[in-house]
């Protein structure tokens, strides 16, 4: 059920069962870890420079396919922390800039997918949330870090506790992701503005990812990151990139940047 497209500098990966919402078993989680394995060796050759994840059909992803799942044998150890927790850790590790286009559902593992990458641009209906009040179960795939990192705990456990979902609009508007686009849009919008980076920086973009993620995870002070792009920026005044975009600035043209 997955599929990747590289064009272009792009590597386009595909949830692609739309019959089921795109919801994930072991041998999807597996498909899907293999596809970012791809796609990195890509980035490694120049022939990838930025990363999109989108949905086939009217959801993102619903979450883990529980289709076949009977609880009294279910290994959920084995799934989420076996599967699923080390897939998003890939993502997010990614060595280019990945973006994902966020339509209809994007629930449990489909809203890690969403947490696990650089940008999310949603549709503005898109219904973003916690279901799994009406399993008898909780929040999952690093679910309860963003609610609370973004909204706080109120507005986290009253999302869980009564499995409302929220759109796309109020999840941007909450600071939960990018933007909020028209359904109709999105796609065409994330592509274009995907192209556009995959012609950028990659390794500026590369540097700035790491940074960011060090802030997040390390919770580093003002000064401590500050002292972290000095190194970097000096690194980077190495590049042929680099290069390229000060004296197209001092010639007054358009940087050609290779990656």
């Amino acid at each position: 059920m997955i599929e990747l497209n590289i064009t272009a500098g792009v590597a386009e990966i595909v949830l692609n069962a739309p019959e089921k919402m795109n919801a994930l078993n072991v041998a999807a989680l597996d498909e899907l870890a293999a596809a970012y394995d791809e796609a990195a060796e890509g980035v490694e050759t120049g022939q990838v420079r930025a990363l999109l994840l989108r949905g086939e059909g009217r959801g993102f992803c619903a979450g883990r396919d529980i289709s076949g799942v009977v609880p009294a044998d279910d290994d959920v150890m084995g799934y989420l922390g076996g599967k699923v927790q080390p897939l998003l850790a890939k993502m997010s590790s990614f060595p280019a800039p990945t973006f994902a286009a966020v339509q209809g559902a994007c629930l449990g593992v489909g809203l890690g997918l969403a947490i696990a990458t650089d940008v999310v641009y949603v549709a503005q209906n898109a219904k973003i949330g916690s279901p799994f009040a009406n399993l008898g179960a909780t929040l999952d795939s690093g679910g309860h870090w963003l609610f609370t990192e973004r909204l706080g705990t109120h507005r986290t456990l009253d999302l869980i506790y009564t499995a409302e979902l929220i759109s796309g609009a109020d999840a941007v508007a909450s600071g939960l992701f990018s933007r909020a686009m028209a359904g109709e849009e999105l796609l065409e919008s994330t592509r274009g503005i995907v192209a556009k980076v995959a012609n950028g920086a990659t390794e500026a973009f590369r540097v700035s990812k790491e940074l960011v993620a060090q802030i997040r995870d390390q919770r580093l002070g003002l000064w401590e990151s500050m002292k972290e792009e000095n190194q970097a920026q000096a690194d980077l005044c190495a590049t042929d990139d680099y290069a390229e975009g000060f004296l197209a600035f001092q010639e007054k043209r358009k940087p050609i940047f290779k990656g």
